[in-house]
């Protein structure tokens, strides 16, 4: 497999938010698993990279990533209807033993 330099800037706008529900909770209890909005033109091997880039100071191995894209769903605002945008949701497999840190926070820090 080639290694393909990607461009850091883009890596450090691929990631939107971490996404919570009660599927998402569920996957990081069992599986340790986390799920991500990412932008809609990301590509696994990016999204990998993004995670690693952002999780380097914990050393953080992507082990799998899988993506499914969301589509918007038609609403209605009394006789207006409108629509929600699609999205893709990244779900990031991490190696065990190891666990994302959403805080970059440490007790150094505090002092």
């Amino acid at each position: 497999m080639k290694n393909i330099n990607i461009n850091q800037e883009r890596l450090l706008k691929i990631i939107v938010a971490p996404y919570v529900s009660e599927k998402a909770t569920f996957l990081g209890e069992r599986n340790n698993q986390t799920v991500f909005r990412v932008t809609v033109d990301a590509t696994k091997k990016e999204i990998k990279a993004a995670i690693e880039l952002l999780w380097k100071e914990q050393k953080i191995e992507v082990k799998n990533v899988q993506t499914l894209n969301v589509k918007g769903k038609q609403k209605r605002f009394g006789r207006f209807v409108g629509r929600r945008s699609s999205w893709k949701k990244a779900i990031v497999s991490i190696k065990e033993g190891q666990e994302l840190s959403f805080t970059n926070f440490t007790n150094a820090e505090a002092k």
